[in-house]
């Protein structure tokens, strides 16, 4: 894309939470971005979720808030088409002066996992299915959104309804235009069990590409909803008695020659597949806090709301945290049914696969699959159970230290207990408004 077609653009990063951070730049920065035009501080990716520094974080006055390089990223510039002016955003990454990768920046967290497949010779194809809720923010509480056809207030479920995605064409119109510009690969998008709740899936593409166009779905879905006049949400749980938004994530791995390192050729899969099965769930508890990041996502994460909170797999079976889909044995993959709408996918997508890649390490046998309502177990390990204990279990993991570097751990941690404690002194009944539109 010619950014110099364009008075200004944007450049970007991601944060902790999955918000973008950056700055609005002239064309002339479009030839020098790879020469470290563009600096922020590091501060500016270990942000709490409004924005502001954490308190007594290392990134701040002890460092005396230094700045980093923002360089672009592999994915190239995108257009926006969510906004009025024509422009561009360049996703960007954050690096120390030397070029060594800044170890709070997610996607960076991304990439080190990624680097421990290559070394083996491995490459990870991954894709993404996306939940999220239209809602009509104008009033004190959010609510269903008005149906375009007959101005009345959305009231029922709509499972599969080919009528409410109809109702909705101009909406999904431009979406699927938005993403054929900026190259997202969205296919089927469906009615699902909330009121005015969808879903998109994304094809299956490299893992990192699937982190980063997973990233730009959530930045078109929500400003082409602006756009027609009512917001969208990824929260995990934008009513309290409607089903929630989660984002499964289907996973492969493949050799050198193309070849997935889970197929024997059966419907089991390889010891590989079963290792990388027991690395998730071995993490899964400690890893909660990537899963559901915010004090909403423990709304969804409750016996009876049809989400996992308990760490076991099985085949063919959407009550389990980890499926094993059926189907072919070439296309042979694990299905992460954990995580809410609201995660950062980066983090997510690291958490998954490096705790695949510790059990690989580790040659971990898995329990038993299970068979039936995996919902009723209550004897396997359980997800952490509130917001705090999450933050805890997190800094404190073994496990969590085999995956992430103690940098974005320690600067994870303090950002997630800032925002406890400023939940915390804010009504219950706004918090909502803190979490709309970004996460």
């Amino acid at each position: 894309m010619d950014l110099e077609q364009f008075d200004t653009f944007r450049v970007a990063a991601v944060d902790l939470n999955g918000q973008l951070r950056g700055k609005r730049v002239p064309a002339a920065y479009a030839g020098k971005l790879d020469k470290g035009a563009v600096r922020i501080p590091f501060s500016a990716l270990n942000v709490d979720l409004w924005g502001a520094d954490i308190e007594n974080s290392p990134l701040v006055f002890e460092s005396g808030d230094a700045d980093g390089v923002l360089r672009p990223t592999e994915r190239g510039a995108v257009p926006m088409p969510w906004v009025a002016q024509p422009s561009a955003l360049v996703p960007m990454a954050l690096y120390h002066d030397d070029g060594q990768r800044f170890d709070g920046d997610p996607r960076h967290a991304l990439a080190d996992v990624l680097d421990r497949y290559a070394a083996r010779g491995w490459t990870v194809i991954a894709a993404t299915e996306l939940e999220f809720t239209l809602v009509d923010d104008s009033g004190d509480t959010p609510r269903p959104p008005r149906n375009p056809v007959t101005g009345r207030t959305l009231e029922d479920e709509a499972v599969l309804s080919m009528s409410e995605l109809d109702t909705f064409d101009a909406f999904f119109t431009d979406l699927y235009a938005g993403c054929a510009d900026m190259g997202i690969p969205a296919q089927a998008a469906i009615s699902e069990a909330g009121i005015g709740q969808f879903e998109v899936n994304l094809n299956h593409q490299d893992a990192m590409r699937c982190a980063d166009d997973t990233l730009l779905f959530k930045v078109l879905i929500r400003g082409l909803a602006r756009k027609h006049g009512f917001a969208a949400t990824f929260m995990a749980k934008p009513y309290s008695d409607d089903a929630g938004n989660g984002m499964h994530v289907h996973f492969s791995v493949v050799d050198e020659n193309g070849t997935s390192v889970f197929d024997n050729g059966g419907p089991e899969g390889t010891d590989i597949l079963k290792h990388a099965v027991a690395g998730c769930l071995s993490a899964m508890p400690d890893c909660t806090l990537i899963f559901a990041p915010h004090g909403n996502s423990f709304t969804r994460l409750v016996p009876g709301a049809h989400a996992p909170i308990g760490a076991c797999w099985a085949y063919e079976n959407r009550t389990a945290a980890l499926r094993i889909p059926g189907g072919p044995p070439a296309a042979r993959r694990i299905e992460h049914r954990v995580a809410g709408g609201d995660t950062n996918a980066y983090l997510m997508l690291a958490a998954v696969l490096g705790a695949a890649m510790v059990g690989i390490e580790d040659t971990t046998e898995p329990p038993a699959p299970v068979s039936g309502n995996a919902y009723a177990l209550d004897d396997v390990p359980q997800l952490a159970p509130d917001w705090p204990t999450a933050v805890d279990r997190f800094e404190n993991s073994p496990m969590v230290a085999r995956i992430f570097s103690p940098g974005l751990i320690q600067n994870l941690a303090m950002t997630k207990r800032q925002e406890i404690a400023l939940f915390a002194e804010r009504p219950t009944e706004r918090h909502w408004l803190s979490y709309l539109e970004t996460v």
